[in-house]
């Protein structure tokens, strides 16, 4: 499928599109905000992660066009892909649409249940598996519970 401009730019070039949908109720049109913001969101986190600020970074991003994006590792604007900031298209795509997958499963869910933790209870296992230890996860990332 090709390649997209990398480090957040392909996402925030989709959120054009965005400003054609009118959602027909006050909830559809925050929805569109959420997916507006969500589509920032790496492309903020990268800047903010390279000491950038991030909002400043996307405002800058959003100036431009085509492939024209921050890249971290320089602390330059500048043209992604001839610099080699790059992802594959068929990654970003099935990205997006898994996103709109499960955020479209969460609006039309009604309710939902989860386990409230127990107070003092600072053990990460990652839930699932049997109780007293082997819950999920890898060893050495907090995930062996009572195996180590």
């Amino acid at each position: 499928e090709g390649i997209v401009p990398g480090g957040g730019v392909a996402l925030l070039r989709t959120i054009k599109s965005l400003d054609k949908i009118k959602g027909d109720n006050a909830d559809e049109n925050v929805g569109v905000q959420i997916i507006r913001r969500a589509l920032e969101a790496p492309l903020r986190t990268i800047a903010n992660n390279a000491g950038a600020e991030g909002a400043i970074v996307v405002q800058k991003v959003l100036e431009g066009k085509d492939s024209f994006g921050y890249n971290a590792r320089t602390e330059v604007y500048e043209d992604l892909i001839k610099a080699g900031v790059i992802d594959p298209t068929k990654v970003t795509r099935t990205a997006l649409q898994n996103a709109a997958s499960v955020s479209g499963l969460m609006l039309t869910t009604e309710a939902v249940i989860s386990e409230k933790p127990s107070k003092g209870d600072d053990d990460d296992s990652g839930g699932g598996g049997m109780p007293g230890g082997m819950g999920g996860g890898m060893p050495g990332m907090g995930g062996m519970g009572g195996m180590m």
